[in-house]
């Protein structure tokens, strides 16, 4: 395997310059599914490339269940540094299974705690809670029967006005509508895998509140309305609602999102010119994830190939 077997694990730095270009100069719906995309790709890599190194760690420890050959020195020297990163290898991806289950059980609880507030009322894609505080957020169906609904609360009604509220519903449906929930749920779990990834979840999250909030502004038909909206929302808002949830006015820099809305709506062009600092970003995230993907099979081929030949028939 060599050293390739380490490169997944420290290339997701390649991809910290598009995540903040990418909010600046990409359409938000272009940039959250590339960037979801390339955390992803990224992820699985360095995680599949620590599950190796832990392979050979734990070949070395007593009493394992291992083939005896696959602790055998011709199969150690298939891993430099196998006596420390083998060993490493397993509390950390220990670690990295218990953050990441951490994670998605928190998704699921915050999920089923929101069900469970509304229930009583009646079955409609609009539910208003009777809560004075100001709140918003867009929830998801849990199984094929129930339905997508946006959870909103009196004490946010009674906060904007009738064209700011079509502004709020237009956001959360658009929140329902790209399925924003799963983006999400993805991009932490990427960077659950990976600390390297965190600025990708941060500009994930940003990218698709933006994404709501182009997409609410072509159905109201209003950008000024839309930036009322979130501007009002964010001053009376105090970060009430579930946070694993998109929400209005809470997830995201609220004044970048107002600023955005005020300027010229952002052009549709999926791929940016390879001369500006955008392209030369995104192309070395391209090259980044392309390395990865290459050095974390490759690894995973050499090592089979070394473990069935010391493993016997």
């Amino acid at each position: 395997m060599g050293v390739f077997v380490f490169l997944p694990l420290v290339l997701p730095l390649t991809a910290w310059p598009v995540a903040r270009l990418a909010e600046h100069h990409l359409h938000p719906r272009t940039a959250t599914r590339l960037l979801t995309a390339v955390a992803a790709v990224l992820a699985v890599c360095s995680t599949l490339c620590l599950a190796l190194l832990m392979v050979v760690g734990t070949a070395q420890l007593p009493g394992n269940p291992l083939p005896d050959a696959w602790s055998d020195p011709e199969v150690r020297a298939a891993l430099p540094y196998d006596e420390i990163a083998g060993r490493a290898a397993i509390p950390a991806l220990l670690a990295l299974l218990a953050v990441c289950a951490r994670t998605l059980l928190r998704h699921r609880s915050v999920r089923r705690r929101a069900a469970r507030a509304l229930a009583g009322l009646p079955d409609t894609p609009v539910a208003v809670l009777p809560d004075r505080r100001p709140y918003a957020y867009a929830l998801p169906a849990a199984s094929r029967r129930a339905r997508d609904r946006i959870v909103v609360s009196r004490g946010m009604l009674g906060r904007l006005g009738p064209a700011e509220r079509r502004a709020l519903f237009a956001h959360e449906r658009a929140h329902l509508t790209g399925r924003h929930d799963r983006l999400l749920l993805v991009a932490r779990l990427a960077a659950a895998a990976n600390p390297f990834l965190r600025p990708l979840r941060t500009a994930v999250t940003y990218s698709a509140e933006r994404w709501a909030d182009e997409e609410a502004a072509v159905r109201v038909g209003s950008r000024r309305a839309v930036a009322r909206a979130i501007g009002r929302a964010a001053l009376a808002s105090g970060g009430a609602g579930p946070a694993a949830l998109p929400a209005f006015a809470v997830a995201g820099p609220v004044p970048r999102r107002v600023a955005a809305l005020l300027a010229p709506p952002p052009a549709p062009r999926a791929w940016p010119p390879l001369c500006t600092a955008v392209g030369l970003a995104l192309w070395g995230a391209v090259v980044g994830v392309a390395a990865s993907a290459l050095s974390s099979a490759n690894s995973a081929v050499t090592l089979y190939a070394v473990l069935k030949a010391a493993t016997p028939l």
